[in-house]
């Protein structure tokens, strides 16, 4: 069901209440940060059973716990260095033919896949199939844990709501993501991203490339519009934490994107590179005010746009930017880097031949998404640590955050999910509290009854 479509979405809309008023928000994310590899306690007993057990559970601030990180250290360094590139990669592929791609994820030892509009199979009446799109991400979560992983393959869609969905009936249709700030309400949100993700795990995803938390400048803002939260850094933060922690309690990892900001930038990455030219200061007072948000909130995801910051690195996109990601850093953010989608022509006109994937390791990504053709990124990044311009450590550290981040998901266990379309209700809900009244009195019904 397609919701109502709000007649002004709120770029300055009622204030962003606190997210955590949200019953859906999971408890992963509650606690304080902590650094990634905090030191042992060296209080008395610190040596007990019962001291080692507070150890390994401590939480490291994004979700996974000691544990975790352990387990995957364990992994990464009983890898050779071509399985390791292998678990930063995160591809596309064209078409129908998910077996050939299970095959190249086999081969190459792949942290999974994303699934694109043209992998989605369909009905005879233009629907999604939902058993055979569970048989695709069945194939290929079977195809990323070949070789004895213990711990499940990345299996990720793009899923906003409005413009930007893969999913379209039956499951449900959701109004752009603006209408959450026209809406204000955290709980709303929470919920909203709780019903959405749902759905999706239904069908054996595991990970959503959402929500934008971009903070729209407006009309002059060509990409982002619509698909972000709100025009007011506060609100956007505030919705954007609570709809990701809905999506985290329903069993997916969200992704805050795009750092350090897509909507205030006035070209298309998809097309050129855009370029962010406010001062360090300016940034960190509006664009970067929602990804700090969502560092303080535990989330485990920031994908890094492909926009270029002079104050940063002038030239160079923040996605494979060295100072781009020590801000992200600084930040206090210890969780899973991901790159946007190499295939934009942001990066290919730039760094044509998939030889950006070594590069945004190089300078601090740990998951690549979507080069152009993944075999030529997998030897590319090869290549690198050979001629020693990928320190073979930051490889084995990128690797590691992204098998931390799948062993605590694989331990938590997968969501049973929910039927397609069972969240209409919830959307038409949305789409009714974002309807906003700009000026003078409304009178009457805003549209005409429904026809039978």
């Amino acid at each position: 069901m397609l919701g109502l479509v709000p007649g002004v979405a709120s770029c300055s809309g009622p204030p962003a209440p606190d997210p955590s008023g949200s019953s859906a928000a999971p408890t992963q994310t509650g606690s304080a940060k902590q650094p990634a590899n905090p030191p042992a306690p060296s209080t008395p007993g610190a040596g007990t059973p019962a001291a080692s057990s507070a150890a390994a559970t401590r939480p490291l601030g994004w979700g996974p716990q000691q544990r975790d990180a352990d387990a995957a250290a364990r992994a990464v360094a009983a890898m050779t260095p071509e399985e390791r590139a292998g678990q930063v990669l995160m591809p596309f592929y064209t078409g129908l033919d998910h077996n050939a791609h299970a095959a190249v994820i086999e081969r190459l030892h792949l942290a999974g896949s994303i699934i694109m509009g043209d992998n989605v199979p369909g009905t005879p009446d233009g629907k999604v199939d939902t058993v055979a799109m569970h048989s695709v991400t069945g194939r290929l979560q079977a195809a990323a844990r070949a070789g004895g992983r213990s711990w499940p393959g990345l299996i990720g869609v793009d899923q906003e709501g409005g413009v930007v969905a893969r999913l379209r009936a039956p499951l449900t249709e959701w109004p752009a993501p603006m209408s959450y700030g026209a809406a204000g309400s955290g709980p709303l949100a929470a919920d909203a991203g709780r019903a959405m993700a749902s759905e999706l795990a239904a069908l054996g995803f595991n990970t959503n490339f959402a929500p934008t938390t971009d903070v729209t400048m407006g009309p002059a803002d060509p990409t982002i519009g619509a698909r972000s939260m709100s025009g007011n850094a506060k609100h956007a933060s505030g919705f954007g934490v609570a709809f990701s922690q809905g999506m985290l309690a329903a069993g997916l990892l969200p992704a805050a994107k795009h750092f350090p900001g897509h909507g205030s930038v006035s070209v298309d990455s998809h097309a050129r590179l855009p370029v962010q030219g406010a001062s360090l200061a300016q940034l960190r007072a509006k664009d970067l005010l929602p990804f700090q948000a969502a560092i303080d909130a535990g989330l485990p995801m920031v994908m890094a746009g492909h926009i270029a910051v002079p104050a940063l690195e002038p030239g160079v996109p923040a996605s494979v930017s060295k100072p781009a990601y020590a801000e992200l850093r600084r930040m206090g953010f210890d969780g899973v880097a991901v790159t946007d989608a190499l295939n934009m022509g942001a990066i290919q006109k730039q760094y044509p031949h998939d030889s950006a994937a070594p590069l945004a390791l190089a300078a601090g990504a740990d998951l690549l998404l979507m080069p152009s053709n993944v075999e030529s990124a997998h030897a590319a990044i090869i290549r690198a640590l050979n001629n020693g311009t990928l320190p073979p450590e930051r490889l084995a550290e990128a690797a590691q955050r992204v098998v931390t981040m799948m062993i605590w998901r694989g331990r938590a266990g997968a969501k049973p999910g929910t039927d397609p379309g069972s969240g209409a209700e919830m959307s038409h809900k949305v789409s009714k509290a974002a309807i906003t009244v700009l000026s003078g009195p409304c009178d009457g019904p805003i549209v005409p009854p429904a026809s039978a």
